[in-house]
């Protein structure tokens, strides 16, 4: 009896994105495997960051599909999808108040148990509830966005070069987070410039130049090595 393969956790066919007079991404073929942290990697402008977004509905193709688990997210509903798979972004932005008042933004009807297990979830202190936002030091700040996306409990977290602002402590604290999720069985799906924290996360792969995809595979796989972006054009990011 054949075996029934579960469907990707991202697929791309054939996307393509236009922005004005310039394709952002060409042709792009690529699938991310549902579990685990899959690494976006690629120079400056390779791509990366928009096919991040494209797996939220923050961008959608101007061509092509993107399946989420096997469906078209053409055929989602843009917030409903957004509640499934979560996004942190390379900037933290609190907003005004509390930390409480931006878990609340996100999850209006969340209880206290609910904000305290977000903020468990991203090393942050009970105490923090009261803290107000614009008072957070950098790392805080990062992590009590990450709380402000696990409040709505995603089922995938986005994680678009979240800790290239950060001191190396912090940055290490936010991988060691995005591990202890993946291992939870939410799958992160990361983009970053830093070929040691690829080194150091990633267990899939994905390699981006010029809006393609030029080499995906098991992290373990020797030759995708030779397709990774030499130091200075990582260092540039994108």
């Amino acid at each position: 009896m054949a075996t029934v393969s579960a469907p990707a956790l991202f697929q791309f066919d054939q996307v393509q994105v236009v922005v004005g007079d310039r394709s952002v991404l060409e042709g792009v073929d690529a699938v991310i495997p549902d579990g685990g942290i899959s690494v976006l990697v690629g120079p400056s402008g390779s791509g990366k960051s928009t096919m991040l977004r494209l797996c939220n509905r923050l961008v959608v193709p101007t061509a092509g599909r993107v399946l989420f688990r096997g469906e078209d997210l053409a055929d989602s509903d843009p917030l409903s999808h957004r509640r499934r798979v979560g996004m942190v972004f390379q900037q933290p932005v609190p907003f005004g108040g509390t930390v409480r008042d931006n878990l609340r933004v996100a999850a209006p009807g969340a209880t206290r148990e609910r904000m305290l297990r977000a903020l468990d979830r991203a090393h942050l202190p009970a105490v923090m509830l009261e803290r107000p936002a614009g008072e957070l030091s950098g790392g805080e700040c990062q992590r009590a966005c990450l709380a402000r996306t696990l409040v709505t409990e995603p089922e995938v977290l986005l994680m678009d070069e979240p800790t290239s602002a950060l001191d190396e402590q912090a940055r290490l604290a936010l991988e060691g987070l995005a591990r202890k999720l993946a291992g939870d069985g939410v799958p992160v799906v990361w983009v970053t410039h830093d070929l040691d924290q690829v080194g150091r996360l990633a267990d899939h792969v994905i390699v981006m130049a010029e809006g393609r995809v030029i080499a995906s595979g098991a992290a373990s796989d020797r030759a995708l090595e030779a397709h990774l972006p030499a130091p200075a054009e990582a260092r540039a990011g994108g």
